[in-house]
């Protein structure tokens, strides 16, 4: 895709969503981080059922705690993998009281040295809880930087690299929801709906999709 042909695509989906975020629900940028952790291979459907029932009994570091590792397996035990996520949830739990008075570090470096934390759930966190401009690179958006010749790359590192050289500046704080919202709903890995999608015109994809 041509600079101008990314400024459009982005000006068309702001247009149509000014201000996009994150599906998961969340009041503090504790309860997030927990839910991120939560939704590695799971739905933002299916975190959220979990955490409805989760949260009003615990949402700090210090109530996780309280509640305990055994308890906290069997109010996530509908997600999967949720074994080890309640294990890395507790370990989190302990080393933010620890290391950071209970507060979710806004750096990089602190939150990637949590455990269950890695590139993609801080740069969700950096982004949705502190506004910083990353963009976490998911299943979602890896398929649109690639289908649509935006920033293709082999692995998720290489798409996060190219979208952040090509997004117009002005568009970056958002950049990572639009695509991740786009590529969910939109986008989508086996039936993508390009007869109704809003930047037809700008994808360089050459299977698109005709109307049915």
């Amino acid at each position: 895709m041509t600079p101008a042909e990314i400024d459009e695509f982005f000006a068309r989906l702001a247009e149509l969503d000014p201000e996009p975020g994150t599906e998961l629900e969340y009041s503090t940028p504790f309860e997030l981080l927990v839910a991120v952790v939560l939704s590695a291979q799971a739905t933002d459907v299916g975190v959220n059922k979990a955490t409805k029932k989760l949260f009003p009994v615990a949402n700090t570091p210090w109530s996780l705690l309280d509640l305990g590792e055994e308890k906290l397996k069997r109010h996530i035990s509908t997600i999967g993998l949720y074994n080890a996520k309640a294990a890395n949830v507790i370990a989190l739990s302990a080393l933010l009281l620890e290391r950071h008075g209970g507060e979710v570090p806004a750096t990089r470096a602190e939150l990637e040295a949590l455990p269950g934390v890695g590139r993609k759930t801080a740069n969700v966190v950096l982004n949705t809880a502190f506004g910083e401009e990353t963009i976490a690179v998911d299943t979602h958006i890896f398929r649109v930087a690639n289908r649509t010749g935006m920033a293709p790359g082999k692995d998720v590192r290489a798409v996060e690299d190219g979208l952040l050289r090509v997004v117009p500046s002005q568009y970056r704080r958002h950049a990572h929801h639009w695509l991740i919202l786009h590529g969910r709903y939109t986008c989508k890995a086996r039936k993508p709906e390009c007869p109704a999608c809003p930047v037809r015109d700008l994808c360089h994809w050459p299977e698109k999709t005709a109307a049915t």
